[in-house]
C-alpha cells in the first residue's frame, strides 16, 4: 500500500502551529521593497495564517486536519465560556 506523502513546496512555505493553525508568511515581502509604500512594507512582517477557504485544500496537500483561525478562535471562546459556566456553577 503505498504511503501519503507531504507536498514538499508547500511545506517549505508554512509551519503548522502546535494548535493546528497554518501560518506563512505573505508573498512579496522578500526583494524589491524601494517601490512600495512604507504601510506595505510593514503589512509583509506579520505573519498571516490561513483562512477557512484555504484549508480543505492544505488538508489534502498535507495529509493531516488542520485548523483556520477562524475555528482556534471559536474553539477558545467556547472553551472560555464553559470554565466561566463551571465557576458560576462551583460559586452557587
Amino acid at each position: 500500500m503505498p504511503k501519503h506523502k507531504s507536498h514538499k513546496g508547500l511545506l517549505k512555505r508554512i509551519k503548522v502551529t502546535k494548535s493546528g493553525k497554518v501560518r506563512f508568511k505573505p508573498p512579496n515581502s522578500r526583494h524589491l521593497k524601494s517601490n512600495k509604500t512604507g504601510i506595505q512594507v510593514q503589512s509583509y512582517r506579520r505573519n498571516g495564517y490561513a483562512r477557512r477557504g484555504m484549508i480543505g485544500r492544505l488538508q489534502l496537500m498535507l495529509q493531516r486536519p488542520l485548523k483556520s483561525q477562524e475555528q482556534h478562535l471559536a474553539e477558545r471562546a467556547a472553551k472560555e465560556a464553559a470554565l466561566e459556566a463551571a465557576a458560576e456553577a462551583v460559586a452557587a
